[in-house]
Order: structure tokens, then C-alpha cells, then sequence
């Protein structure tokens, strides 16, 4: 686990490095969007989405500054989406990540703005010749960000969430939404690197199998920490869930349960990778990280 602790911050500063080069400088008239945009995105946070498009362009041989471009992409839109999802209309949340929320920092209006900029830079920065040489792969990561980030994917689960506090839910359900909420930007992240590196179908669908399931595990810890963990030590409220009345792993599957469906599809993700060599043993240990996490 130190290892994976260290690629883990190496993988951090030199993403953060590339969204900093990225991000516009918060000057002219519109300096207090781009003050935003930065305020979020630079909120710490763990960035296993970028690790995820890291590493798997390692098993590639893609250039690290190309991958770089694609996780800092892909931190965008997933900042963009924690942006719209603190807002009033959905989980009216004041705090992330131990700091003032963007709306709560600056006003509604902004944080909206923010967001809805992060996710332009992102498709911006994909569709660049300086992520990849090749436009056919440059036009394939744009469709796939785009199906992953929309109604087929983050915005669809969204949704579902959403209607969640008002319909009732089985585990199936529960299930189609954090596959789509969580799962399929986890996904793209993980494919990205057979995408830029032009691997094999078998490979694409190894990554994506196993993205599918770490985004799964990740979502019922994330359900757990909500209902039993220090939102002091988390750096967001806890218990919102349930104070919404929203059905969750943990509300279906009680705690017990829900621990041990986690660990099992760790299990899974990690048998998704057995087409691949030691390479891969970083993927591995995030996944056996995902389930150890405490915040």
C-alpha cells in the first residue's frame, strides 16, 4: 500500500501541474469565473481518476504528458460535476473537501458558470493535437467523454438520484444508478489509456470491466463513510443521505452486507485484469485501496 500511496501522490502533483497550465489565470473581466474554476478544482481531493488514466496509459507505452492532458481532463469534468451537485437545487451542500463549497465561496450564479466552463475545457483539451497526433483518437475520446459524462452516463444517474428521495428503490436500481452516476467516468478514465494507446478490444473491455466494479466498490464505501463516518475528518456533511430519505447500498443491504459487496467486486475488478502482466499491479492495489479508505 505505500507504493500505491506514493504513486498515488506523484500522479496527484503531476496532474495538478498539467491543470494549472490548463486552467486560465484569473485575469480580466471574467477573473472571478476563472477564481472559481480554481478554487474547485484545486480542493485536494484524492484524483483516482486521473490515477486511473495514468496508469492504464502506462500499460500502453502512452506518452505521460498526453495522459496527463486526458487526466486532467477528466478532473474537469469531475469537478464540474461535485460544483453542480453542492448547488441548492441538488445537495445544497456548503462544504467540500474541508473548504467552503463554490457557491458558498462565491455565489450560485458563478459556481453554475464554473462548472459548466470546466466541462468545455475538458472537451477542449481532449479534442487537442497536443493529446494525441491521431484525430480518429482524438474524436474517439471526446465521444467516449461525452457518452460517459451525459444522459447515458454521470448526468443520467444524476437524475436518478435525484428521484430517489421520492421513489422507492430496490438494489437494482440502486445499482443502474451508480453505474451511471459513478461508474462510467470511472470507466472512461480507465479506458482512456488503451484508447490513447490504440490497444486490443479485449484490453479496452479488461480496463472498462474493471473500472465498472472499482467505481461500484467506491460508491458503497462512499455510502458508508455518509452513514457512519466524521464529517470533520471527511471534509463534507454526513448523513445527507438519509436525512433525504434516499435508498443507498448501506439503507437496502445494512452495513455488514453492503462492506462485503464491496469486497467482492474488488475481487471482480481485480480478476478483470488478469489479461494484463505486473504492470497492472497498481490498478490492482487502488482497487484493494478503494475498500480500505476512510475518507
Amino acid at each position: 500500500m505505500a507504493d500505491l500511496q506514493a504513486a498515488l501522490s506523484e500522479c496527484a502533483d503531476e496532474v495538478e501541474r498539467m491543470m494549472d497550465l490548463l486552467l486560465p489565470q484569473p485575469e480580466g473581466p471574467e477573473a472571478r469565473l476563472y477564481e472559481a474554476m480554481r478554487h474547485s478544482s484545486f480542493a485536494g481531493g484524492k484524483r483516482l481518476r486521473p490515477f486511473l488514466v495514468m496508469q492504464s496509459s502506462r500499460l500502453f507505452g502512452v506518452d505521460t504528458r498526453c495522459a496527463a492532458r486526458v487526466a486532467a481532463a477528466v478532473e474537469f469534468v469531475h469537478t464540474y460535476s461535485l460544483i453542480h451537485d453542492d448547488l441548492p437545487a441538488m445537495d445544497d451542500a456548503d462544504m467540500r473537501r474541508g473548504r467552503p463549497s463554490c457557491h458558498a465561496k462565491f455565489d450560485e450564479a458563478t459556481a453554475i458558470l464554473a462548472g459548466d466552463a470546466l466541462q468545455a475545457l475538458a472537451f477542449e483539451v481532449v479534442s487537442m493535437p497536443e493529446t494525441h497526433s491521431d484525430p480518429a483518437v482524438r474524436a474517439e475520446l471526446v465521444r467516449e467523454l461525452a457518452q460517459a459524462a451525459g444522459g447515458r452516463g454521470m448526468c443520467g444517474g444524476q437524475m436518478i438520484d435525484l428521484l430517489a428521495e421520492s421513489t422507492e428503490m430496490d438494489i437494482g436500481a440502486i445499482t443502474r444508478l451508480q453505474r451511471l452516476k459513478t461508474g462510467e467516468m470511472f470507466a472512461f478514465s480507465a479506458i482512456a489509456g488503451a484508447v490513447l494507446g490504440k490497444g486490443s478490444y479485449r484490453s479496452y473491455m479488461a480496463l472498462h470491466n474493471y473500472a465498472q466494479e472499482f467505481g461500484l466498490a467506491f460508491q458503497i464505501v462512499d455510502d458508508l463513510l455518509d452513514a457512519q463516518g466524521d464529517s470533520e475528518w471527511i471534509g463534507k456533511p454526513t448523513g445527507r443521505d438519509a436525512e433525504a430519505g434516499k435508498a443507498t447500498f448501506v439503507s437496502i443491504l445494512g452495513a455488514e452486507r453492503a462492506r462485503a459487496q464491496a469486497g467482492l467486486l474488488v475481487e471482480q475488478a481485480i480478476r478483470a485484469l488478469d489479461v494484463f502482466d505486473e504492470k497492472a499491479d497498481l490498478l490492482r492495489e487502488a482497487a484493494r485501496y478503494v475498500v480500505a479508505r476512510t475518507k
